[in-house]
């Protein structure tokens, strides 16, 4: 497992000095990228073979998110590259007891970093990693169904601040946006993510949101009427297991 620890920042943390989920998704997202850049496999090794990793779905169990000025351990690990998939663990722990936080299951995709197109993973592509065994989670799939009768949001654009090095929408600012959806109160125990589409600088996205008892599905739509990302989003005491 490769890991850093990390002191929660003010920057990180909501009205209740409580880390954010987005912030959550960042941890993860930097560990990953850490990981790579200290195997040799990140964005230089990336550039000079014109690949790039793109997230295709997320799942991931909230146990307790931390307070401001908590100490944590953020950690990840491959278990599987096959074809042209690569599934990757995180989690997130109180450092100094060690008490599982957070953790994620995830899945990416290898692809052209100008076409986007799908990619074969060689071997020499994840020489660098170590493999271990996943984290026993319930096995939800990547796809998310679309709910009936969701409910139009009004539409806003991509801006600059959403985008990422690779000139698209970041995952963790989907599952931003997919939050403003929620209503107040909502605890968030756990959620699913599906990425189908990019979105890019002055794309418009139009919100559609369905619930239920137990949860919030928000899907970001384009204008066409595509799917960029759907979110489902588990209340505290229904959470994923």
């Amino acid at each position: 497992m490769y890991s850093f620890t990390t002191k929660v920042r003010f920057s990180e943390v909501d009205v209740n000095k409580i880390l954010t989920v987005n912030s959550l998704i960042n941890y993860f997202q930097d560990c990953s990228t850490f990981h790579s850049e200290d195997v040799g496999l990140g964005f230089s090794y990336l550039n000079s073979v014109n690949r790039v990793w793109l997230m295709i779905s997320w799942q991931v169990k909230i146990n307790r998110l931390p307070g401001f000025g908590e100490e944590v351990e953020i950690g990840t690990w491959p278990y599987e590259f096959k074809g042209m998939y690569g599934k990757r663990i995180f989690t997130l722990k109180e450092a100094k007891t060690g008490e599982m936080l957070a953790y994620a299951n995830s899945i990416w995709c290898y692809a052209d970093d100008k076409t986007f197109v799908p990619a074969k993973i060689l071997p020499e592509n994840t020489a660098g990693y170590e493999m271990e065994p996943p984290l026993e989670m319930e096995e939800m799939g990547r796809k998310i169904p679309l709910p009936e009768g969701m409910v139009e949001k009004s539409a806003f654009t991509v801006d600059y601040a959403a985008l990422d090095c690779n000139k698209h929408v970041n995952n963790g600012q989907y599952i931003r946006m997919a939050m403003d959806y929620l209503p107040d109160g909502f605890e968030v125990g756990g959620f699913m993510a599906e990425y189908k589409k990019m979105a890019f600088l002055g794309d418009t996205v139009i919100p559609k949101v369905a619930s239920d008892e137990t949860s919030y599905t928000v899907a970001l739509t384009s204008s066409e009427g595509s799917v960029y990302t759907t979110v489902k989003f588990f209340k505290k005491q229904e959470s994923l297991k």
